[in-house]
This record gives structure tokens, C-alpha cells and sequence, in this order.
């Protein structure tokens, strides 16, 4: 089991940033990455279809061949993590419950907050995790439904659309003083940039992409699992839809070069 891949699902782009983090700390292991793409996004989609499309996702991996699964999609952690973990034979590290613990570990807590889809948002999970730890630390919690489709249309840096949708997302927390901002959602490190200049330098952005490949070479090495072969690693590229457009689109997110998309022909994706 020690070569099997680690799966990576997302229900896009995004959780490529977390692939990236796997890679680097992980040069040897083989991946595997599916992208529910028919079905993005998720954060504005509801609980139950949520859940229904993360179960989809992750069983078509584990018909791969995985010892392991990151769900590197926000939105499906606070929506279904505690319920997925349960329906699979093997471990599933959720990407956000890395993040919270990368927020809460920082040295000035009085005034918290995480950017997310609105669906994470709303579900006030993260805002119960981090009030469970820090209970009297101010929480923000802010919804950002532009900044998903500015990154897919590449749109990173763009001197009028991004601006202006960094600043009006980010109003909120122009008011006040703010300690620390976690990006709960994969795509929003690509705006680290601009979110870092709209917020200052005292200001700490978290991107918990890191944190979430430490766990996973943390619980790999705890099940003996790590691969330690000399092969060069096997990267595989799945989507429920549209696998030329992913093709194109992964380069913002993943820096090695993807030479192969396969489509899920599953009929639970059409």
C-alpha cells in the first residue's frame, strides 16, 4: 500500500494549490486528483447536493487506488467531512480543519477572521471550531462569491476588476484592527497578493495548504505508509467535465506541467 496514491478531490482548480504543498514535502509519493468540475462551484450549492457530490468524488478515487484522501474543498469539509470519514476504508484529511488549527496557533488571537464561499460561511462551522479554542477572540467570517470566477478567468491581478473586488469583499475588516485572515477556499491564495496590500503588512494571511501536507505526511508516516521508492511519482488528472478547459485553467495553480486530463465517465456525473 506504501506506492498507492494519496488522492487529492476538489470540486475544481483550487485544491491544485494543495496538491503543490503535497508534492514539495512529498517528492516521492504518487498522486492522484480528481476535480468535480461538472458541478462547480460548490458554494452555492446545498447541503445535500454538496454531500451527495463529495461522496461521488471521493468513491470514484477510492476506485483508483488510494491509501489516502485530502478533501482540499472547503466547502465540502464543513458541509460532509465528519459524515464522509465514516464511508471509507481509509483516512481522510480535511483541509480546513488544518487550517483552523494553523489560525488559532498564532501568537495575537484577539481578532480572528476567514474568507470563504458562502456556503462555509454560513454553516458556522468554523466559527464553533475556533470559538471552541479561543473563546473570547472576535471572529469575522466573510463570504466571497467574486473571488472564485476572477481566479478561473485568470484574472490575478487585474488593476480594475481584482481591486475592486478585493476592496469590497474586504471592507469589513478595513474598519477594524485584525490580528490574523485565514483563505478558506483553495482558490483564494492565488489573491494573496492583493488581499495582503488591501489588508497591511501587520496583518497575518494563512494560507493552510502547508499545514494540510504536514498532516498528511504526519499520518502516513504514523500507518507506515510513506513511499520511499525511487521512482519517479505518478501524477493523474481526473474531472467530471470538461477536461481540456482543466487542462489550460491548472497552470495558474500547479507549476509542473499537466500532459494528461482523463474525463469520469461515470454515469453518477452526467
Amino acid at each position: 500500500m506504501s506506492s498507492a496514491s494519496i488522492g487529492v478531490f476538489d470540486s475544481g482548480f483550487g485544491g491544485l494549490t494543495v496538491m503543490n504543498a503535497i508534492t514539495s514535502l512529498l517528492p516521492s509519493e504518487n498522486i492522484s486528483y480528481f476535480a468535480d468540475t461538472i458541478h462547480l462551484p460548490y458554494g452555492n450549492k446545498s447541503p445535500e447536493a454538496i454531500l451527495e457530490y463529495s461522496f461521488q468524488s471521493i468513491e470514484f478515487l477510492g476506485k483508483q487506488g488510494i491509501k489516502l484522501l485530502v478533501i482540499a474543498c472547503h466547502t465540502s469539509c464543513v458541509t460532509a467531512l465528519a459524515f464522509l470519514q465514516k464511508q471509507f476504508p481509509f483516512p481522510i484529511i480535511g483541509i480546513g480543519t488544518a487550517g483552523i488549527k494553523d489560525l488559532v496557533s498564532q501568537k495575537k488571537t484577539d481578532h480572528l477572521a476567514f474568507l470563504g464561499t458562502q456556503t462555509t460561511v454560513a454553516s458556522g462551522v468554523y466559527q464553533k471550531m475556533i470559538g471552541e479554542k479561543l473563546p473570547s477572540s472576535k471572529v469575522t467570517a466573510i463570504a466571497c462569491p467574486l473571488f472564485v470566477p476572477l481566479v478561473e478567468m485568470g484574472y490575478i491581478n487585474h488593476p480594475i476588476l481584482t481591486k475592486n473586488a478585493v476592496q469590497e469583499h474586504l471592507r469589513p475588516l478595513k474598519k477594524e484592527s485584525v490580528d490574523a485572515v485565514l483563505l478558506a477556499c483553495t482558490h483564494y491564495p492565488l489573491l494573496k497578493e492583493p488581499i495582503q496590500k488591501e489588508l497591511g503588512d501587520q496583518v497575518l494571511i494563512i494560507d493552510p495548504s502547508i499545514s494540510c501536507a504536514l498532516e498528511v505526511k504526519k499520518l502516513l508516516s504514523k500507518k507506515d505508509l510513506l513511499n520511499n521508492t525511487s521512482s519517479s511519482p505518478q501524477y493523474r488528472f481526473y474531472v467530471s467535465d470538461n477536461p481540456e478547459r482543466f487542462q489550460t485553467t491548472c497552470q495558474l495553480f500547479f507549476p509542473s506541467p499537466v500532459t494528461s486530463v482523463t474525463a469520469a465517465n461515470a454515469p453518477s456525473f452526467l
